[in-house]
């Protein structure tokens, strides 16, 4: 009788692991098939045939010279051209006193020793065009590079962009906090657009390079410092390549690549050192985000080094969900605060699922990976919750995590569910696990503080009767 129990037991045990075996067998699977036709759908723009010197256009790169009607010249042209310009930039300093507003169809190559320096004047950068600040959408000082409606685009080569920022924008942070509350204002009141201009006598800074509307956009080669807020701000955007770029962005809100309300895009062998989050997914904020219904989606992150306030953010902008997003085979470069983060709060709403975490590694760290949604505890009368859920982790690594290893902050009405966490190690952390309102989480192969090894046996030196 027995032996039959035991061997019915063991029946039961066989085909329970064959299940579990195949199940993760078919996730795999379906997994690298939603990572291959993201891939499939993102291609990068090809480059114009005709090729033209910017200083046939009357630029000088002596670092004195306004080149902006040089360049405002090459892009009329490109219009005018039939398959659009690559517009080349020799070696040299070209200041620019105001933003460069592309057109269709132009690659912009910043050559070896080439480089774009801006000007610190506001006043350059008006009219104002439409654009969003931190989630809402606004009338604000031009980007310094700004793509409305294009398509076909690309910015490539060895050169830098300089925003040149330090002394004006970049010292805008303390003064800013009535222009803030204005916009979360609007938002909430669905105030109209037209009603929502900045500018002149405000103190929302603008992004270095935003594309908006638009898509196959490529962003390749190039180094990039001193922007007035987020260095890249892809808004409402699709089909879009950033590769190779280098970083020295540490002024205020230095975000590296901002992706928000936008789709199919590929972010790979970036050198970030960022005076913020290096790549932080956003899909607007609030009222006007939840009713945009425009998630970010599809993104991939793959051999890219880290460094910088967080490696990769999820929000804290997300009303609108964030979903199928992949980081991949990363490291780092240098320390970050966090490496990966969640964060949102009962005001966002939408979602954060389907989210792949595989062979990623940092260094020192406070918090290895952190899930919250109570980030900066700011709560109004309104309770949207976002559904945190579907998070996949596979080889997540760092030497030191001075806080924490692994955290989630659920909401008691709302619960971070459905977390997996597989070959994760911390080699040192003050603490280890910190879960709350959280459910269904699988840890396999987890190892924080180091790795136990066989039990010690018992001896004479245990003195086991004489402690208390």
């Amino acid at each position: 009788m027995i032996k039959a129990l035991n061997n019915a037991t063991m029946k039961k045990i066989i085909c329970l692991s064959l299940f579990l075996l195949f199940a993760n067998i078919m996730f795999a699977q379906n997994e690298q098939a939603l990572y291959e036709s993201i891939l499939s759908k993102i291609t990068p723009p090809s480059i114009p045939e005709k090729t033209v010197s910017i200083t046939r256009y009357g630029a000088k790169g002596d670092g004195i010279k306004d080149c902006k009607p040089a360049f405002d010249k090459a892009m009329k042209a490109a219009l005018k051209s039939k398959g659009g310009l690559h517009i080349v930039v020799p070696a040299g300093v070209y200041f620019i006193k105001g933003p460069i507003h592309f057109v269709s169809n132009v690659c912009l190559d910043l050559t070896e020793g080439a480089e774009l320096k801006f000007s610190d004047n506001p006043a350059d950068y008006l009219p104002v065009v439409s654009t969003s600040w931190e989630g809402t959408f606004v009338s604000n000082y031009s980007p310094f590079i700004y793509g409305y409606e294009v398509e076909n685009v690309s910015i490539i080569g060895k050169g830098k962009i300089d925003g040149n920022a330090q002394k004006t924008f970049g010292t805008w942070r303390s003064n800013q906090e009535k222009d803030v509350e204005r916009t979360r204002y609007m938002n909430h009141n669905n105030v109209p657009f037209a009603e929502r201009s900045f500018g002149e006598g405000h103190y929302l800074r603008p992004q270095l390079i935003q594309f908006y509307k638009s898509k196959n956009i490529l962003l390749e080669g190039v180094f990039i410092t001193n922007s007035p807020f987020w260095c890249i701000h892809l808004l409402k955007s699709e089909n879009i390549t950033c590769r190779k770029l280098k970083y020295d962005a540490k002024l205020v809100n230095n975000d590296g690549i901002d992706p928000e309300y936008s789709k199919n895009i590929l972010i790979e062998y970036i050198d970030f050192n960022n005076g913020d989050d290096n790549v932080a997914i956003k899909a607007g904020r609030d009222n006007e985000g939840r009713a945009t219904a425009t998630p970010s989606e599809n993104i991939i992150i793959r051999n890219c080094r880290f460094k910088g306030l967080h490696g990769v953010v999820f929000g804290s902008e997300m009303s609108s969900g964030i979903q199928n997003v992949f980081v991949r085979d990363c490291s780092f470069a240098g320390y970050c605060k966090r490496g990966i983060y969640f964060k949102t709060n009962p005001d966002r709403g939408g979602f954060i699922r389907n989210i792949y975490i595989n062979n990623v590694e940092f260094d020192n760290v406070e918090d290895l990976f952190f899930i919250t949604s109570a980030y900066a505890r700011t709560e109004t009368n309104q309770f949207n919750v976002t559904d945190i859920c579907d998070v996949y982790v596979n080889g997540l690594k760092c030497k030191k995590a001075s806080n924490a290893g692994l955290v989630i902050q659920g909401y008691p009405k709302n619960i971070v569910h459905d977390i997996h966490f597989r070959n994760v190690e911390v080699q040192e952390a003050k603490i280890g696990v910190s879960f709350t309102n959280a459910e269904r989480i699988e840890m396999s192969n987890v190892t924080i503080g180091g790795i136990v090894g066989a039990p010690s046996t018992v001896s004479d030196k245990d003195k086991i009767f004489e402690k208390k």
